[in-house]
């Protein structure tokens, strides 16, 4: 699996600004790819104003997607504000190059910002199938919630966190990407911005790529970045088989959130 991450500083509240932007960034990817990573909300940064940025399914971020997909041949994924059936959420989408797509809802909303006030929660994981690997898609404060990431059953082998995650709060950022793949046994990326929006929050970046036994395989600090990196995915099923930890996993079910089990 060969993964490309961008960390991007990004336009405060402006669609057309940040979907340019990417875009020029996309075409900069020197190599062949199989999966594109963008940050949380990387059209709008980190906002509560909904209703004036909410955007519906298919329209016009969803189908920029669908032309980087099939342009680039690879997936697309990243989060935006979606307006859905009247509700809000801080949506994922996973775009594949034939148009093809699913989406994956925030689960765990900012509490301290006041999301939970603006946003639905998601009720469902999502582990989608591409290019022979099983990828599980987070969002930011996901992280920070090890039962909702848990990878029982070996469901993922990769799993994604897009963030706009505060420099004030890097060092549980760092820590947390390298637990997450301890515990689950599987690659982590995480893939953050930098800058500073509107609000005066400051963003360090510190997107990284961590491997199956929490060793950092790349992470990349306040700089803007587009980098590209295969997983081995040989030696991710070696390491499970030497050091199977996953069979002495507790099983459990969640129930909560309207009885989201699993």
């Amino acid at each position: 699996m060969v993964i490309t991450i961008i960390q991007s500083e990004l336009y405060w509240q402006n669609p057309a600004a940040n979907r340019a932007m990417f875009e020029e960034k996309i075409w900069q990817i020197d190599q062949p790819t199989d999966l594109i990573v963008l940050p949380e909300m990387f059209t709008t940064g980190f906002s509560m104003s909904v209703q004036p940025l909410a955007e519906p399914m298919n329209l016009t971020t969803h189908k920029w997607m669908q032309q980087m997909a099939a342009q680039t041949g690879a997936v697309v994924t990243g989060s935006f504000i979606c307006v859905d059936k009247g509700q809000y959420f801080n949506r994922l989408l996973w775009v594949e190059p034939d148009g093809t797509y699913d989406y994956y809802d925030k689960r765990h909303l900012f509490r301290m910002a006041e999301e939970h006030h603006s946003y639905t929660a998601g009720e469902r994981l999502v582990v989608k199938e591409w290019k022979g690997w099983k990828i599980a898609p987070f969002i930011c404060y996901d992280l920070r919630f090890p039962v909702w990431s848990r990878n029982l059953h070996q469901a993922y082998d990769l799993a994604l966190y897009v963030a706009n995650w505060p420099e004030a709060r890097r060092s549980p950022w760092r820590t947390l990407l390298k637990a997450r793949a301890i515990e689950n046994l599987s690659y982590v990326v995480g893939v953050n911005r930098v800058g500073k929006d509107d609000n005066g929050i400051t963003y360090s970046g510190d997107s990284a790529i961590v491997d199956f036994k929490g060793e950092v395989l790349f992470e990349k600090t306040q700089d803007e970045i587009i980098y590209t990196k295969m997983l081995d995915k040989a030696a991710l099923e070696r390491f499970r088989e030497k050091f199977p930890a996953h069979l002495d996993a507790d099983e459990f079910v969640i129930a909560a959130h309207n009885s989201v089990e699993r």
